[in-house]
C-alpha cells in the first residue's frame, strides 16, 4: 500500500489529513515535529511526505531539503503546507524542491487531488525537482531517480474522483449520569443573571426549554440549546478534534467542523500563554456570513457554536454560558 507521511505540529490538522487520506486507501504515518519526521522518514521510507512550513524545531523546508538530498529517497515527492503563500514563500520552497504548496487551511478534495498527482505516475507536478548537483550523470544526462511511487500499489484513480466521505469516528462519551443526579444537575444551575432577565423582558420572550428528560445526556442537552438558543450548529469535540456530538447541519460534515474547531481553539490558546494571558476560555469568530463561537469545556473538550443571525448573537452566547457548566459535568 503506498505510504505518505504527515507532518504537522498541529494535533488536528494531522488528523484532518490521516483522515482524507485514509478514506483513500492509502497508508498514513504521522510526525510531530520536524525531528520526529526525519526519524519517520527513515524508518517508514514513505512513497509522499506532506509536510508543514512552520513548525518549532526544524522547518518544512529543512525536511524537503533532507528528503530531496537522501540517497535512497531522493525522488520521493514532497508536498509543502503553508498558511502564507506569496513570493517568499514560493522561492524557499522552489530552493528546497519542494514539488507542491498548499495553502493552509485547505479543503479535503484539493488535498486528494494534489496528493494524487504526486503519486500517479505520467502525472506532471507543478515543479519538476531539478537534479542534485551530486547525481551522477551519464553522456550528459541525468541519472534516474532511485525511488518512484510503484504503480502496483496506487490504488484505482476512479477511486478519487468523488468528494471526501470521512469515515466516522467512534463517539466517545463518559458514562451517562443516573437519572436523578441528570435531573437535579438540569434544575441546579443559577438563574438568569438580572442583566439577562432585563433583556428577555424587552424582546419577545423565547419559547420555553423542554423538560429535561430523566435520562438526560449529551445530545439531548444540544438538541435542548439548540431549541432555546436559536443557534444554528453545535458540536462537541475532544481537545484532539475528534467529535463527540453534533447538532443542526452546518453544510459540511460535522466531523471536519469539529476538527477545526478544535484546531482554532488550539492555535488560539497557545497565543494566549505566549502573551502571558493564561488557557482560552472561550472566544469569538465574526465572518461574512455567521459568527463562531469557541469555548473549552474544562480541560477535556472544545463547544463550537455557530450563529448566522448577527440579531440573536447576545441570545445564542448567554445560552452558551449558562451550558458549558451542565457539559462539563457530562462529558
Amino acid at each position: 500500500m503506498t505510504k505518505v507521511l504527515v507532518v504537522d505540529d498541529s494535533l488536528s490538522v494531522r488528523k484532518v489529513v490521516e483522515r482524507a487520506l485514509v478514506a483513500k486507501q492509502l497508508d498514513v504515518v504521522s510526525a510531530a515535529s520536524g525531528t520526529e519526521a526525519i526519524a519517520q522518514i527513515e524508518r517508514e521510507q514513505p512513497d509522499l511526505v506532506v509536510c508543514d512550513v512552520v513548525m518549532p524545531d526544524r522547518d518544512g523546508y529543512e525536511i524537503c531539503r533532507f528528503v530531496k538530498s537522501h540517497p535512497q529517497l531522493g525522488g520521493t515527492p514532497v508536498l509543502l503546507i503553508s498558511g502564507i503563500v506569496n513570493a517568499s514563500v514560493l522561492e524557499r520552497a522552489a530552493e528546497a524542491r519542494s514539488d507542491d504548496v498548499l495553502r493552509k487551511p485547505f479543503e479535503a478534495a484539493e488535498l486528494v487531488r494534489k496528493v494524487w498527482e504526486l503519486l500517479t505516475p505520467g502525472a506532471a507536478p507543478r515543479r519538476a525537482p531539478a537534479p542534485r548537483p551530486e547525481e551522477p550523470r551519464a553522456n550528459g544526462a541525468p541519472a534516474a531517480p532511485t525511488r518512484v511511487a510503484s504503480a502496483a500499489v496506487l490504488p484505482p484513480a476512479p477511486a478519487l474522483a468523488p468528494a471526501w466521505t470521512p469515515p466516522i469516528p467512534t463517539i466517545r462519551r463518559a458514562p451517562e449520569p443516573q437519572p436523578a443526579a441528570a435531573a437535579a444537575a438540569w434544575t441546579a444551575r443559577p438563574a438568569a443573571p438580572p442583566a439577562a432577565a432585563a433583556w428577555a423582558a424587552a424582546r419577545p420572550a423565547a419559547p420555553p426549554a423542554p423538560a429535561p428528560p430523566s435520562g438526560l445526556d449529551l445530545g439531548s442537552m444540544l438538541a435542548q440549546f439548540m431549541a432555546t438558543s436559536g443557534a444554528d450548529w453545535a458540536s462537541v469535540s475532544d481537545r484532539e478534534g475528534f467529535l463527540i456530538e453534533s447538532a443542526g447541519d452546518i453544510g459540511v460534515e460535522a466531523e471536519v467542523a469539529a476538527a477545526m474547531a478544535a484546531c482554532l481553539a488550539e492555535s488560539s490558546d497557545g497565543i494566549g500563554r505566549e502573551l502571558g494571558r493564561g488557557a482560552l476560555g472561550g472566544m469569538l469568530i465574526e465572518y461574512e456570513k455567521g459568527t463562531v463561537l469557541l469555548h473549552h469545556v474544562g480541560s477535556a473538550a472544545v463547544f463550537a457554536v455557530m450563529c448566522k443571525d448577527a440579531a440573536s448573537l447576545g441570545k445564542v452566547r448567554y445560552y452558551v454560558k449558562k451550558l458549558i457548566p451542565d457539559l462539563a459535568r457530562v462529558i
